[in-house]
């Protein structure tokens, strides 16, 4: 069975409705990063930086997964499919993959400010109270990766990548680091890199086979997936 890594950005949620970042009308049109997604932010206006996630959740609670989303997790049926994620929602997990790592944390949780490890679901709803804590007594932040934060689930997702027999990276600019250099990791010059994403993210740092589908997620995905299970019953 093969090893299929898919890394996904925002993109392959845009077609959900979700709003992108880097668009010209994306999510940080209208927001100042430096305003809602930074520790300063919180410390400084941390209502504000509250506010705004309850409103992403709120929102997030209306979409649905896609066509790429259930492509994604329909390769579970003949494949061992890891699922790599810049964002923050839970489309995939909605879509039924059952293996996802979320790099940049996960909008329906919630952390104690002082102990990392002290993560919440939000099991009803999408409010955020401003004076929320946790078992410990400190106030509860979005469970988010931060701009200037670690990102604590890159060295796994390294190891994750590095063991790939297939890697197919979906929507996203491969502009964010550390996330964009994870096709650094994969262990062998000779596995197939798919790419699908109908502009023209930063390939420079890819040295595998790369095929890039100028197609949007929720087009471009199914078809790609149906074609590598077409391979995979021609090898059987």
């Amino acid at each position: 069975m093969k090893r299929i890594v898919v890394f996904t950005g925002a993109g392959v949620s845009a077609d959900s409705g979700i709003s992108t970042f880097r668009d010209a009308d994306g999510l940080w049109a209208s927001y100042r990063i430096e305003d809602v997604c930074t520790p300063e932010a919180l410390r400084n206006n941390r209502q504000q930086v509250i506010e705004f996630y309850n409103m992403r959740r709120r929102e997030s609670l209306t979409k649905k997964p896609n066509a790429g989303h259930l492509a994604i997790a329909s390769m579970e049926e003949w494949a061992d499919v890891t699922v790599i994620t810049q964002n923050v929602d839970n489309l995939h997990e909605q879509a039924g993959s059952t293996r996802v790592l979320h790099l940049h944390g996960e909008l329906m949780k919630l952390r104690s400010e002082a102990d990392p490890n002290l993560i919440y679901d939000i099991n009803e709803g999408w409010e955020q109270g401003l004076d929320d804590r946790g078992e410990d007594g400190a106030l509860l932040r979005p469970h988010i990766v931060f701009f200037g934060e670690d990102v604590p689930m890159f060295d796994p997702a390294c190891r994750i990548v590095s063991k790939a027999d297939i890697l197919i990276i979906v929507g996203t600019s491969l502009a964010v680091y550390p996330a964009a250099a994870l096709a650094y990791y994969v262990r062998d010059r000779q596995v197939p890199i798919y790419l699908v994403d109908p502009g023209t993210p930063d390939t420079s740092m890819i040295r595998n086979p790369l095929t890039h589908i100028k197609e949007r997620g929720a087009v471009g995905v199914p078809k790609l997936v149906c074609q590598l299970r077409e391979q995979e019953q021609s090898e059987l």
